[in-house]
């Protein structure tokens, strides 16, 4: 994972990224990737449930 911190609380899921990071360029090139889970990952502690996170900006 780039730049994704994630932990559950409760019955819920907390996210952070920090939006000051860069990844440079997506694959496509039509955007800037800043954070990813690269595919789709498992929630800690409920490995059952499945997530798939991009965040980006565009160029």
């Amino acid at each position: 994972m780039k730049n994704v911190d994630m932990r559950p609380e409760g019955d819920r899921l907390v996210i952070a990224v920090t939006l000051a990071k860069e990844f440079g360029a997506s694959k496509s090139g039509t955007s800037i990737t800043i954070a990813s889970t690269e595919g789709n990952v498992s929630v800690p502690e409920h490995e059952e449930v499945k997530i798939g996170l991009n965040v980006y900006r565009k160029r």
